[in-house]
């Protein structure tokens, strides 16, 4: 999927799969640039608060990575490798690095994306890098119903909306434009804050000032967005929207809804009211609800038990071959084995690192499930945690490495080996033809019925073999020492 700011983003296994492909003339926007530049930069020191910091200037400040690996530790409660503290460059790239591969870890691919844009302080790949961030952290891990994620979050909106007059909440920019949707969603879950009889649709900036000051006066979510920019922009920033209303949906999940109609006054009729007979029906809808979480919970819990076990064997089964070092000594068998590791990696491994990215998200998303549902962390079965499994994947990559580098170095002698064989043959097969029918030229007793001058003739030529045959005395001994280096 393509994202607004030049960033590709891929999702495994439906991750995500209903958000849409953003139109790309948001590229060319200023305005949902500066709204982006606001709300992710207000949603990152929301965070980056809880450990003593913040940042002013969203691309520069993440520059180092430093920052962007605290906000990752702060959103997850995990804790990234130790960061590079030097000033370079390349230290920089080396932590921007590691945040981004625990963006990867987490199920979700980037594409199109390297630190050096981030270090460089490239405004619309640090925006599109936040927007992933937050997708995965805030967005990805809501569900409401069978809708999930975006669509969860919308759909969140219209049921908590649904009563409240002048406001129908069908999308994430022009439905909130003019404030009251922000008002509704305060005011369902906590009446005592606003008086929504008083609010008035012709009024935007009121209702958009008063629902902002609420919500960072009593429910501690800070100012994301500015009221001018939503009123004067024909669209408002789709993303920024959202990050701002799932801080809404976070701050009032699992909060009771107040009362049925004691704390509305009867003559604005506002909204619509829900009478008592009809809490029965909705505690069941709650239970099935309930029930329904529980489920999904324990397939995902089974999931995760099964994904975990195949993979686990599948190493336990292909760490005996990878730890082989027999071979039948020829050059042959050895780039068959070769050959069988490159098909090994190529078709057999990709299978598993997909089902090693699923398995962790299925992990990430039932731990977070069952946070937002107030229940226990889940813990794996003794020997299938996730540290079990990366324990494990490590064990297999070193094995890897360790076959690839004696299979290369196991074809490199078996080559050596063939060439000297060659190269023995070749200077033996010259010495045999040089020393043929020298020994019965040795042996011939002609120079016996010879006259002196063709003995003088014969004198010559011997002297002549027996300056050859010093010099072939070196070749003999380059024979000599090939053949037992082959030994």
């Amino acid at each position: 999927m393509m994202m607004e700011n030049g960033l590709s983003m891929e999702y495994g296994d439906g991750y995500m799969e209903q958000e849409e492909e953003w139109e790309r003339e948001g590229l060319l926007d200023p305005a949902w640039e500066k709204q982006q530049k606001k709300t992710f930069t207000a949603w990152c020191n929301s965070h980056l608060r809880k450990a003593g910091t913040a940042i002013d200037n969203i691309e520069e400040d993440f520059r180092n990575g430093l920052k962007l690996m605290l906000l990752l530790e702060v959103i997850s409660g995990e804790t990234l490798p130790k960061p590079d503290r030097g000033k370079m460059r390349f230290h920089k790239i080396a932590n921007v690095n590691k945040a981004l591969d625990f963006i990867a870890s987490k199920g979700v691919h980037l594409v199109s994306i390297g630190a050096e844009e981030i270090v460089d302080g490239n405004l619309k790949m640090t925006l599109g890098m936040i927007w992933t961030i937050i997708l995965r952290f805030a967005i990805q891990d809501i569900s409401v119903e069978e809708m999930t994620a975006k669509e969860g979050l919308l759909l969140w909106c219209q049921r908590k909306t649904a009563p409240y007059k002048n406001v129908n909440v069908q999308n994430f920019h022009l439905s909130f434009k003019d404030g009251l949707a922000f008002c509704a969603l305060i005011h369902r879950h906590r009446p005592d804050l606003i008086d929504y009889a008083k609010l008035s649709k012709d009024n935007p900036l009121e209702n958009l000032n008063t629902a902002f000051d609420v919500a960072e006066k009593y429910l501690d979510i800070p100012r994301m967005l500015d009221p001018d920019d939503l009123i004067n922009t024909p669209k408002p920033d789709e993303r920024a929207i959202m990050t701002y209303v799932s801080c809404y949906y976070h701050a009032f999940q699992g909060a009771q809804q107040v009362g049925n109609v004691t704390h509305v006054p009867e003559p604005t009729r506002q909204y619509t009211y829900v009478p008592n007979n009809y809490n029965a029906e909705t505690a069941a809808n709650r239970i099935c609800k309930v029930l329904k979480v529980n489920q999904e919970n324990e397939r995902l819990m089974e999931e995760y038990e099964r994904l975990a076990s195949d993979l686990l064997e599948w190493i336990r089964r292909t760490m005996p071959w990878l730890n082989s070092r027999q071979a039948d000594n020829s050059l042959a068998g050895v780039q068959k084995k070769l050959e069988e590791y490159r098909t090994y990696r190529r078709k057999h491994k990709p299978p598993r690192v997909e089902q090693k990215a699923k398995l962790e998200t299925n992990f990430n998303t039932l731990q977070t499930k069952l946070r937002l549902s107030n229940r226990p962390a889940y813990l794996p079965t003794e020997g299938k945690t996730v540290s079990d499994i990366s324990n494990s994947w490590k064990g297999l990559e070193l094995a890897e490495k360790a076959f690839e580098e004696w299979l290369l170095a196991e074809t490199m002698r078996l080559e050596r080996l063939e060439h000297l064989a060659q190269k023995f043959k070749h200077k033996a097969d010259a010495h045999e033809d040089w020393t043929r029918g020298k020994e019965e030229m040795l042996q011939s007793q002609d120079f016996r019925q010879c006259k002196l001058n063709e003995l003088k003739a014969l004198k010559k030529k011997h002297e002549a073999f027996e300056s050859d045959l010093a010099a072939h005395q070196d070749r003999v001994e380059q024979i000599a020492a090939i053949a037992q280096e082959l030994k």
